[in-house]
Formats: C-alpha cells, structure tokens, sequence
C-alpha cells in the first residue's frame, strides 16, 4: 500500500516544494533586477528630461536670437534698399549736376552778384538800425529826464515850503542880528550865535537845492554801488512835505543791514519817487492815509515793498498799469507815465515790479526785487 501511494505523489506534473521554492526565489531576482533596472531607466529618464527642457531652453533663447538677428536684419535690408534709393537718386543728381554745369557757374555768378548787392543792403540797414537804436535810447533817457520834470513839477509845492522854512529862519536870525547890532548889544556871543544858525540855515537850503539839481539834471547813465537805505531817504526828503500837507502817514521799515546794489541812485530815486506819488494819489480820498515802505533782503535779493490805504487795482489791470501811457486816474491827472518809466528803469537794473494780489478796496502793494551787488548782477 504505501508503494503505490509514492508512487502516485511522484505522478508526471507533480512538483516538490523545494523546486517550486527555488522557482519563486529566481522570479523574485528577476523581478528585482526588473526594478533596478527600471529604476535606472526612470533616472536616466529625468536626466533626459532634464537635458531636454534645457535643450528647450536653449532653443527659445536661440529662436528670440534669431528673431532678433532677423528683425535687425530686416532693418538692415531696409535701410540698405533706402541707401541704395538714395545713391540711385544722387547719381541721377549728380548726372543732372554735371550736365547743367555751365548753367550752374552761370547762375552762381548771377548770386555772387546779388550776395554784393545784399552785403550793401545789410550794411546799410545795420547802419539804420544801429542808428535808430540809438535815437531810441536817446528818446528812452529824453522820456526818463520829462518823467523826473514832471515829478519835480508836482512836488514844486513841497519844495517851496521846504526852502521857504530856511529863507524865513535866515531872515529871522539875521533880523535879530541886526537888532543887536543897531542896539549896540555887547554880547559877541549871542551875536555869534545868530549868524552860525543863519549859516546852518543856508547849508540846509543849499542841501536842498544841491538834491534838486542832482535829481533834475540829464547825467549820463551810470553804474555803481548804491544804498538803498540811503536812496529812499533822499526821495523821502523831496515829498515828505507833500505828504504833511495831504495829512497822510509814512511809516518806513528801513533795512536793518543797509543793502547796497548795483545801479544809477538817481534813477532809483526816480522809482522811489513815482511809487511814493502813485501812493499819495491813491489815498487822498481815503479816510485812512497811510502808506508803508518795507525793506527786507533775502539771500541774494533785496526786497521792498510800497504799500497804501487807497482803492486799489481793479481785477485785471495788473499788467496793464506798467504800460505806456495807460492810467487809472480821471482826465487831466496823471500822463500814464510814471509806471512805465519805473517798470523800464528796473528793467535795467535787472530788477523785477509786481503788484501783490488783493482784495479790491484794500490798497495796492508794488513789490520790487533788486540784486545785491554781491549777487548774480551782470553790466
């Protein structure tokens, strides 16, 4: 019995576990080696991947190279088919040019001719030029000197009463002078004494009458260093009296440092004096009188600044009252010149006028900038 059942377990097509162990061990290699291989495969997989994006890379960078190589020479093409337009065109010129030669120096001998005849032309109309500009200045200095005439014109009053104080002190002192002496006073002393304070009176009238024929006289135009200080005091001393009689009140801010600039003093009188007129027209009618000169320097600039209590400017006319002739005030009382006069003298002092911004019945303020004479000032 158990010799058949051996038998029957060694049947064809029966296997033993030791074969079928070892068949599954050697699969399992297999397959390991599998995996290992195709983990090879996927890495060097990535690295072709890898290899590849660059390669793409390179490529778009090679294609925007060559998109810009083609672009460019595109243009060079172009600008190659222009230039060889262009030399087409100038050879047909140039062919054009050599077959009217002839023509060419004859009519370049007609221009050299007319070139002579305009050469004399332009000299003859610089020579007008130079000439008229001249007449100009000499009208522009003629218009400045009937503007200072005027001016002294208007302030014959003031000056008058001005002189009129000294004449009558002089009269006075010598008048007691003479007292003493018909009387036979011994006193030396008093005697002395009331001629020195005629004397004083007689500098006093001299001063004045010096200041007027400085101010009234046509001198040539002239550049120098000038106190402004100075300057305004001077154009104050010739209608303070004006101002006493109209009952109108100056109130002046000198500068504390006494800037100096670098113009013509008369001429800067002049402005001073025209502002300061303008000014005591303007608040006659008003109940308050005053009008204010500040001074004041920034940086390189010195800053004044004429202000008054009058009616003001009229919205718009801000530009217009620096041009010849215009005027606000009613027939008869003002030349519309005064203004334009101020406005071409600074001009030439390389100085700015400006009217500050106001409400309307609060006055008017002329703003003028000057350069000091250590500033960017150029002769």
């Amino acid at each position: 019995m158990s010799t058949a059942a051996e038998v029957t377990s060694e049947a064809p097509g029966a296997q033993s576990p030791q074969s079928v162990e070892a068949r599954l061990r050697e699969q399992i290699r297999l397959l390991e080696q599998r995996v290992l291989k195709g983990e090879e495969r996927r890495r060097a997989l990535l690295h072709i991947m890898s290899d590849l994006t660059q390669l793409n890379k390179r490529l778009g960078d090679q294609r925007k190279a060559m998109l810009h190589i083609l672009v460019d020479y595109e243009g060079d093409r172009r600008r190659l088919a222009r230039q060889t337009e262009r030399l087409d065109s100038s050879r047909r010129a140039l062919l054009h040019i050599l077959q009217d030669s002839h023509q060419s120096n004859l009519r370049l001998e007609r221009t050299r001719k007319a070139m002579i005849h305009i050469m004399d032309d332009l000299r003859e109309t610089t020579a007008e030029m130079q000439r008229r500009e001249q007449e100009l200045r000499d009208k522009q200095e003629q218009l400045v000197q009937t503007g200072k005439l005027a001016t002294l014109g208007e302030l014959t009053t003031g000056v008058a009463h001005e002189l009129n104080n000294p004449l009558n002190n002089i009269g006075l002192f010598v008048g007691n002078a003479i007292d003493l002496m018909e009387l036979g006073g011994a006193d030396r002393d008093r005697f002395l004494e009331e001629l020195e304070n005629a004397m004083q009176q007689v500098r006093k009238a001299s001063e004045i009458i010096s200041h007027l024929r400085t101010f009234g006289r046509a001198a040539p135009v002239t550049r120098e260093p000038v106190a402004i200080n100075e300057v305004i005091r001077r154009a104050l001393s010739l209608i303070q009296e004006q101002m006493r009689l109209r009952q109108i009140e100056v109130r002046v801010n000198l500068c504390e440092s006494d800037p100096v600039v670098i113009g013509n003093g008369i001429q800067l009188e002049q402005v001073f004096i025209n502002l300061l007129t303008n000014a005591r027209d303007a608040v006659t009618a008003s109940q308050r009188r005053i009008i204010s000169i500040e001074c004041k320097t920034l940086r390189d600039i010195v800053e004044l600044a004429f202000s008054d209590t009058g009616a003001g400017i009229p919205n718009g006319l801000e530009q217009r009252i620096f041009d010849p002739f215009f005027t606000t005030k009613a027939v008869g009382k003002g030349t519309g010149l005064g203004l334009s006069i101020t406005y071409g003298i600074l001009k030439e002092h390389h100085a700015t006028i400006t009217v500050a911004k106001k409400p309307p019945g609060e006055g008017a303020t002329f703003v003028i900038h000057l350069p000091l004479a250590d500033g960017p000032w150029e002769a």
